[in-house]
């Protein structure tokens, strides 16, 4: 077993290596000081993935004798309870980390859609197995742990009890590192102009085109900025899946002379870059655990526009909720009107103030060592089942 002053050899399991999980693992790997290796699955058939991937990666460390680790790390599309009763007996002690991006008990459905509860139990049983159980917020576990409860109380008999109650013992709030561009934090807070001569407010979307993020919201506040006559411009970026909700294709068509860029951008220093021109970040989700996205987007100079629920309240430090969270969207419309008219609800250096706070928080060079960290402290812990 390693020393707290040792390098870890750190095992990572990714069942869905893409999107955010990608995205969190990746800056973390890059900027530790620990070794890692990690065995990955596409991002993609993310049912099967919860069914299979425990067996899957145990017959790869199974075949691969050289494999040899301090902790082992994974998601919460992981069944923890089958990888631990499935790794070899050399495995067998280590340490699991089971990190979770999202759950299947509170993740809202898809229209028609119906909920499956064996991966609801999955996700609890894992979170009993694991040795350390992070999550990427503390609604986040708020949230998990309220709906175990809910689940459980389903039950008709035999129902076990204080599960919720241990989950929220044992969980932690592990945040994700982000990477923040060399000088990004340091360059000059972009003018709006003068008052004879405002350039048009550009307004960012940087999510998932899917119904979670909740675009109909988005679409219909531009709408009435464009009713209240304001100039703007729109850079419509985020992962897009086979089937998109119907309200892009509209407004890509709707709003095609305000439209900078509309798609994904898979270049990510171009994505940075793209960002960086932008006035305003707005998000209408109604799911999000956590929120790179926006993270990025403040560090690139953005002012957020956040609805004041999930996560938002704790990325955004609690001095700036008045300016960057909304309540409604009406609200929402109007703060993007006044943005339009020149006022962004921050001063230059407020705003610099803002993307210093959250650098402080959440950049790759401060959170990565406090991620390297909990890894330690996991080791030295030993079994915490």
């Amino acid at each position: 077993m390693a020393s707290p002053h040792d390098k870890l050899r750190v095992l990572a399991l990714e069942p869905y290596y893409g999107g955010s999980h990608q995205a969190f693992l990746d800056t973390w790997v890059r900027h530790s000081r620990h070794d890692w290796q990690l065995i990955t699955m596409p991002a993609r058939h993310w049912k099967w993935r919860m069914r299979g991937s425990a067996m899957w990666f145990a017959d790869q460390i199974r075949n691969q004798p050289e494999i040899a680790c301090d902790v082992i790390f994974t998601c919460d599309m992981t069944s923890v309870a089958d990888l631990r009763a499935m790794l070899p007996a050399r495995l067998k002690h280590v340490p699991i980390v089971c990190y979770f991006h999202e759950n299947q008990l509170t993740y809202p459905l898809a229209p028609d859609d119906w909920r499956d509860y064996q991966y609801a139990f999955t996700n609890i049983t894992s979170a009993n197995s694991a040795d350390a159980v992070w999550f990427n917020s503390q609604s986040h576990i708020d949230a998990f742990a309220k709906s175990v409860g809910e689940l459980l109380r389903q039950m008709p008999d035999h129902v076990p009890g204080g599960i919720p109650e241990r989950i929220a013992q044992r969980a932690q709030v592990q945040y994700p590192a982000i990477e923040c561009p060399k000088g990004r934090l340091d360059r000059p807070a972009r003018s709006l102009g003068t008052t004879q001569e405002i350039r048009p407010l550009r307004i960012l979307w940087c999510h998932r085109w899917e119904f979670d993020k909740n675009p109909e919201a988005f679409f219909a506040a531009l709408s009435t900025v464009r009713n209240s006559g304001a100039a703007f411009e729109i850079v419509l970026l985020g992962e897009q899946f086979r089937t998109a909700p119907a309200v892009f294709a509209e407004a890509c068509e709707s709003f095609a002379d305000q439209i900078v860029h509309a798609g994904y951008l898979p270049d990510h220093t171009a994505y940075l870059d793209l960002i960086a021109t932008c006035d305003v970040v707005v998000s209408t989700a109604i799911q999000e655990n956590f929120g790179i996205a926006v993270v990025e987007a403040i560090l690139a100079g953005n002012v957020p526009l956040l609805p004041n629920r999930l996560s938002y309240p704790e990325l955004v430090p609690a001095g700036f909720h008045d300016a960057c969270l909304y309540e409604s969207d009406a609200t929402l419309a109007d703060r993007l009107v006044r943005a339009s008219a020149g006022d962004l609800g921050l001063e230059a250096t407020e705003r610099h103030e803002l993307r210093a706070s959250v650098a402080e928080r959440f950049a790759a060079d401060k959170q990565v060592q406090r991620l390297d960290d909990a890894l330690l402290d996991v080791v030295r812990s030993g079994p915490n089942r």
